[in-house]
């Protein structure tokens, strides 16, 4: 491998065991970007992986999963058949349900150890007298026993995270479960074991062997119901990593084999029955079916594919037997970039996520201080260590960050996947952040207003020069580009009987259009920008008709030019753009249009869309120019572009949409992707980036009023005794309501 690219920056997303909170994201995050080697690392807390850029040359993916292990925690290196939706860690369902029976059948034993205080002690012990006539000795040690074996049954792994987590010098949720159960432990062993002492100091014997089950429980519970909600939220990922099928049948030499996907070349012939899914994407060689592509395009229907036509991996033939050649397969096609677009955007940090951050990275600590202060001011001021234990213990238990941490990563999870069933890739939070803030957005024209499949209706040689001459010349240039003005040529060329004759050194000229050389001669093809830059002058010719874009055709050397002609072509308007334009238009968005096309073929286009502020004849510098001047008007601007031409005001903009080519995906521009060029989910996008935003919102405010009202409701300020088994039940409660509130987005549709 040459050494260059030794120093490319590597990429690799590894699954991180035994995260809970923010806090351990945080952790494991701070732990990797202090590795020599890594140039940047985020960690999802919803899908529990770590995304990594290093630098191969400096480090390796074995000492990448050995710097999370030594932050406390647990990582594995991918394998080669992982696919993105890899399983969430197993949740303790058996254990949660044993622990909460267990604190139930506890509180009731526990009833005849305390004082009675309500009437409904009186009731149970009319309605259980032989509870209250066992012996009470034997009775402690056997709830003791009880409390301690579920305890440390299933609680062995929150006591052994919090105690890693220690020992690198950090805390998290495990931290302070762990305190308020042991804590809740000493209490009731020490009230066991001398509760002379307590009563000779004022204080009640208080057992605490219920609370200490039910904080585990629940806490248990949670991270069953957790778990499920987190899977529905990724499943738009698994659904799509679920369309690539692990075997294809090959046809080689008149003989068809069943090989792994993996060992599909380009050039393969491969056999698609009825019922099947498409294996790479590629080109039909024979027959016809109605494809199934939903989950690829956001197309609802199937469609029609016949022969020639591509068709996309992951496809579903519905109802024909197809051949076709295998042109993109494995990690090349369309599928595999979109799971990887994917991974990636879960694995990115929205804005917003920053403000979440900062408050997880001091809240562990705080709580830990909130305990304390609570204890004292229970203990010293008002002379009831009783209720300070109590209280203390609550703090510890109410007060996490899971629902913080959750509040933003699970809204931009959910939004992504709804995002890919209706047809977009948005690369990340921040690409949703910045789409949501979008108040102006700038369309370029040719293949995103219009279809981009210009074709040649006029065609014109100057005096004296054969019309032959003049189509062989054009299409000599052109045979080498791809723009789309180029194949319209190609296209003319070829219905005139013509083929393309060699060339060398050919180039573009952004904006302006192509040269090339064939033998001493040079060949151009472009605007009257392109002559003017090489002192040609423009040649006596009427305008070109409206809506069309003139391409004057020059070959020669310096200072003997000859223009042979000019060839002028047209654009159609894409059947779904005035109603894209519109939808726009009611979303509070200024529209603007940016073309490097002349006016004439650009004004019929803008007055069929009643846009006003058009600006045409610009070169790609000019684009970033007015994106540029637009920034510094207060306006938000979101750019839609073809990715290539357009990728410097693609990369200005505050938004980039870019539409997507089918299989370089990977490449383009932007903050958002298109796939197919579906203008008509621009709208779509932005409805669904500013959905999201307010759901953020909403999480956030929710995750910090459940503490501002938690906090001091546990520490007894406002005169109750809320109690560890509830504490435990809401802070359970609260991640699961930010995930509730995220799974909204599932089910949005646009307007």
């Amino acid at each position: 491998m040459p050494v260059a690219s030794e120093h490319r920056p590597q990429e690799l997303i590894l699954p991180v065991l035994g995260m809970t909170c923010a806090a351990c994201q945080s952790h494991v995050e701070q732990a990797l970007n202090k590795t020599p080697g890594v140039l940047d690392a985020s960690v999802n807390l919803m899908s529990h992986r770590a995304r990594i850029l290093y630098d191969a040359v400096a480090t390796t993916p074995s000492a990448l999963v050995e710097a999370i292990r030594k932050s406390g925690y647990d990582a594995v290196l991918p394998r080669s058949t992982d696919t993105p939706a890899q399983k969430q860690e197993s949740a303790p369902v058996v254990q949660a349900i044993v622990t909460i029976v267990a604190a139930a059948l506890v509180m009731v034993f526990s009833m005849p150890l305390e004082p009675m205080h309500s009437r409904f002690d009186h009731a149970l012990m009319l309605a259980l007298p032989s509870l209250y006539t066992l012996p009470t000795g034997p009775l402690k040690l056997a709830l003791l026993f009880v409390t301690l074996s579920v305890t440390l049954w299933a609680g062995s792994g929150i006591f052994r995270r919090a105690w890693r987590a220690f020992a690198h010098g950090a805390t998290n949720m495990n931290t302070l479960v762990s305190l308020g159960m042991l804590s809740a432990m000493t209490a009731s062993i020490a009230a066991i074991r001398a509760p002379e002492w307590f009563l000779a100091h004022h204080l009640e014997p208080h057992i605490y062997f219920e609370s200490v089950l039910f904080i585990l429980g629940f806490l248990l519970l949670g991270q069953v119901l957790d778990a499920r909600a987190r899977t529905r939220s990724i499943r738009a990922l698994q659904d799509v990593a679920a369309l690539q099928p692990s075997t294809a049948q090959r046809l080689r030499n008149n003989v068809e084999e069943r090989i792994p996907i993996a060992a599909i070349e380009i050039g393969d012939t491969l056999l698609v029955r009825p019922g099947e899914r498409i294996p790479a994407d590629g080109t039909i060689l024979a027959g016809s079916s109605f494809l199934d592509e939903s989950l690829l395009t956001g197309e609802s229907l199937p469609v029609a594919r016949n022969v020639g036509e591509r068709v996309l991996a992951g496809s579903l033939s519905t109802d024909g037997a197809l051949t076709l050649t295998a042109t993109h397969p494995g990690q090349k096609s369309q599928l595999a970039q979109m799971l990887r677009l994917m991974e990636q955007a879960q694995s990115s940090r929205a804005p917003m996520q920053q403000l979440a951050d900062r408050v997880s990275s001091i809240f562990v600590p705080a709580v830990l201080f909130l305990a304390l202060l609570t204890l004292l001011c229970w203990g010293l001021l008002l002379h009831n260590w009783s209720l300070a234990v109590f209280h203390a213990i609550t703090v510890l238990v109410i007060a996490c960050p899971c629902a913080m941490g959750l509040a933003v990563p699970a809204a931009v999870t959910v939004s992504l996947g709804r995002a890919a069933q209706l047809g977009l890739l948005i690369k990340g939070g921040d690409a949703l952040e910045r789409l949501a803030s979008a108040n102006a957005i700038a369309l370029d024209k040719t293949g995103t207003l219009t279809l981009g499949k210009p074709i040649i209706l006029f065609a014109q040689a100057t005096n004296g020069i054969p019309e032959q001459e003049l189509f062989q010349t054009a299409a000599d240039i052109e045979a080498a580009s791809l723009h789309p003005l180029a194949q319209a040529v190609l296209n003319f060329a070829t219905a005139k009987g013509i083929q393309p004759q060699p060339t060398t050194d050919h180039r573009l000229v952004p904006g302006r259009g192509a040269i090339a050389a064939q033998g001493e001669e040079e060949l151009l093809a472009g605007n009257a920008a392109l002559l003017a830059e090489f002192g040609i002058p423009n040649p006596v010719a009427p305008k070109p008709a409206p809506g069309c874009t003139r391409l004057f055709v020059v070959r020669g050397v310096p200072l003997k030019w000859r223009v042979l002609g000019w060839l002028d072509a047209a654009d159609q308007l894409r059947p779904e753009a005035p109603a894209t334009i519109a939808a726009l238009g009611k979303l509070g968005l200024s529209v603007t249009i940016l073309t490097g096309d002349s006016s004439s073929a650009a004004l019929p286009i803008a007055a069929a869309l009643g846009i006003t502020d058009l600006h045409a004849g610009l070169l790609p510098e000019q684009k970033l120019a007015i994106i540029r001047k637009m920034q510094s008007q207060g306006r938000r601007v979101a750019m839609v572009g073809d990715g290539v031409n357009d990728a410097a005001a693609l990369s200005q903009s505050d938004a980039g949409i870019a539409l997507g080519s089918g299989t370089d995906l990977a490449q383009e521009a932007g903050d958002a992707i298109l796939p197919g060029g579906k203008i008509q989910r621009i709208p779509v996008a932005i409805q669904l980036s500013r959905a999201a935003r307010r759901i953020m919102w909403e999480n956030l405010l929710w995750a910090a009023a459940y503490n501002v009202i938690g906090i001091p409701l546990a520490a007894g300020v406002f005169g109750l005794n809320l109690g560890p088994s509830a504490a435990s039940a809401a802070m359970a409660l609260s991640s699961l309501s930010v995930l509730a509130n995220s799974l909204r987005l599932a089910r949005w549709q646009p307007r």
